[in-house]
């Protein structure tokens, strides 16, 4: 879930009332694609999901049953810390969140972009990595296990490991809203005599809470639901997730997984909906008169801040060094000496080398099939009129976003898995993976590509309306090569989001077909946590490269073929 306004679309040029050739070839352009990908959502998204809560009711007993189970003493006890997890992890996250973002968008502090740079490290890796660094830093052999003498397995595990994790979401949220400011607000309250607190009370608050709010429900609705980082260092304090994967994969008690799978989407469609109503509540938050906010001079300011944003980096950045650095040791900590053999994973018997083709093949089929389906799904929303089908397809688009992994992957179960289902062969093959990662990863790539499509002059279409030139050629050749970047950006969503993911995946892999994230768990399972280090190392280190890669090729785009955006010739 995300706070962040798109741009408003402009009223759309109508449909040409002819029998043109061309009139006929849009319409069958915009009105069939999209019924299509409404059949394709309705069978990848909202029959899954169906699937699952349809699941609830074979519960033994029936609705006694749920009751019984609702409020038995383990079932509070499991909702009772994943409660106290989520609400802490929000405590520690937003706060640094918000100082950081605040660092990086209010201040003139050196180094902004090397720290940018080290805050999205987390997005890159899989979540159990922060797990294994703090095993290898505060673990019973841990470098600093003094630090925490009663463990770091459980409570205080989760909670770092989540904190690591959820970091880079609420950073972008918050980032986002604080680039959002009217000079001229600040300029009034200066003017009046108001001190820069009072300032900061009465202007940047208002304006932030928002997203503060909605950073705090994306980071209490991703870690309550996630089960990875809880299996690693969790130790005998268990949470939801945790009943829930192993109520399926281990007691193969489906109707059990499918309640508190059916309990967990309840805070994510809460939190969901109170995000779009409190959006629509506040409208436009900086019209079109605002002038930019440029922060003045404080060398008071930017000194706490830069310290402030160092220690906070420098913790992100100790994590992924601890864990890359104990891949690369012999055996930690009684032999340091610099060895590659926990990357020998077929030595060992391990599937490691097996799961990361796996996963480089499900990433690079995700982006490949996901950017132009994502991309054209954006253009027929902004660009057409379909009616009722645009409604239709708009909120099967925003599904996703109120849907956390592990309920849309336990959807799948149910569904694909099921004998009667025409599609059950698809179950546990990459092509079924790919359709799960599309779905899961689709609102926020369709967002990106809708604020994109915002931006371009709505003469385009009239144009090419009035040269009667079909919309699938206007697309295939003004708006793509236009929106380059923004393609781009989908791509490497897609990619680094399915080469990380972990929940939605779990469910769905044969033994021919595991992934790399999910070895990572079954490796520290098994006592090789130094292997577990090792393949999520190269799990981070491949998505890094791949993103830096697409960096660079956007860079080169926007210089060769963007000059227009800059006014140049």
């Amino acid at each position: 879930m995300t706070s962040l306004r798109l741009p408003q679309s402009r009223e759309l040029p109508p449909q040409p009332k002819t029998n043109s050739s061309a009139a006929k070839l849009d319409l069958l352009f915009s009105g069939g694609l999209k019924l299509v990908m409404v059949m394709v959502l309705v069978v990848g998204l909202a029959l899954p999901l169906i699937a699952m809560l349809s699941k609830v009711a074979d519960v033994q007993n029936g609705i006694a049953g749920v009751w019984q189970m609702l409020s038995s003493s383990r079932f509070l006890w499991l909702l009772g810390n994943s409660i106290k997890v989520s609400l802490s992890t929000v405590a520690l996250v937003v706060p640094a969140a918000y100082l950081f973002a605040y660092a990086l968008q209010r201040s003139w502090i050196p180094g902004k972009a090397l720290l940018r740079s080290i805050s999205l490290l987390p997005l890159m890796a899989p979540s159990m990595l922060s797990a294994i660094a703090l095993i290898y830093l505060f673990g019973n052999q841990g470098l600093l296990k003094s630090w925490f003498p009663d463990g770091i397995y459980g409570y205080s595990g989760i909670v770092l490991g989540q904190a690591f994790y959820n970091f880079p979401m609420a950073l972008m949220i918050l980032i986002s809203a604080l680039g959002l400011a009217d000079a001229r607000l600040y300029d009034a309250s200066l003017s009046m005599g108001a001190t820069h607190w009072k300032t900061f009370l009465n202007v940047t608050w208002p304006s932030t809470r928002y997203a503060v709010f909605a950073a705090s429900c994306l980071v209490f609705t991703q870690t309550i639901t996630n089960f990875g980082i809880p299996v690693v260092i969790g130790g005998d304090y268990q949470v939801l997730a945790m009943e829930a994967y192993k109520s399926v994969v281990g007691q193969q008690k489906f109707s059990e997984g499918a309640l508190i799978g059916s309990i967990l989407l309840v805070p994510a469609l809460i939190s969901f909906a109170v995000d779009v109503w409190m959006r629509r509540l506040r409208g436009g938050q900086v019209s079109s008169q605002a002038a930019a906010y440029v922060a003045p001079d404080n060398g008071l300011r930017d000194s706490v801040l830069l310290v402030a944003a160092g220690i906070v980096a420098l913790a992100l950045l100790s994590l992924v060094v601890v864990a890359v650095g104990a891949s690369l040791i012999n055996f930690w900590p009684y032999d340091l000496s610099v060895s590659l053999r926990h990357y020998d994973f077929e030595t060992n018997g391990d599937v490691g080398w097996l799961a990361y083709r796996n996963s480089l093949m499900l990433a690079s089929l995700t982006a490949l099939i996901g950017t132009p389906v994502i991309f054209t799904c954006a253009y027929l929303m902004e660009k057409t009129r379909s009616g009722w089908l645009d409604n239709l397809l708009r909120l099967l688009c925003m599904l996703p976003m109120a849907v956390p992994g592990l309920v849309m992957g336990l959807g799948y179960v149910f569904f694909f898995n099921h004998p009667d289902n025409p599609l059950n062969g698809m179950y546990g093959g990459i092509a079924l993976m790919v359709v799960c990662c599309v779905m899961r990863f689709l609102t926020p790539a369709q967002m990106t590509a809708t604020t994109a499509l915002r931006q371009l002059n709505e003469e385009i279409e009239y144009a090419s309306l009035s040269l009667k030139v079909p919309l699938i050629t206007t697309y295939r050749r003004v708006t793509l090569p236009i929106c380059l970047p923004a393609l781009l950006e989908v791509f490497r969503y897609l990619f680094v989001s399915s080469m990380t993911s972990v929940s939605a995946l779990i469910f769905l892999y044969s033994p021919d077909t595991v992934l790399a994230a999910v070895a990572v768990l079954n490796l520290d399972d098994a006592g090789n946590i130094g292997a577990a280090a090792a393949l999520s190392s190269l799990i981070l280190l491949t998505s890094a490269l791949v993103s830096l890669a697409l960096y660079l090729l956007s860079r080169g785009l926007l210089r060769h073929t963007q000059h227009w955006r800059t006014g140049h010739a």
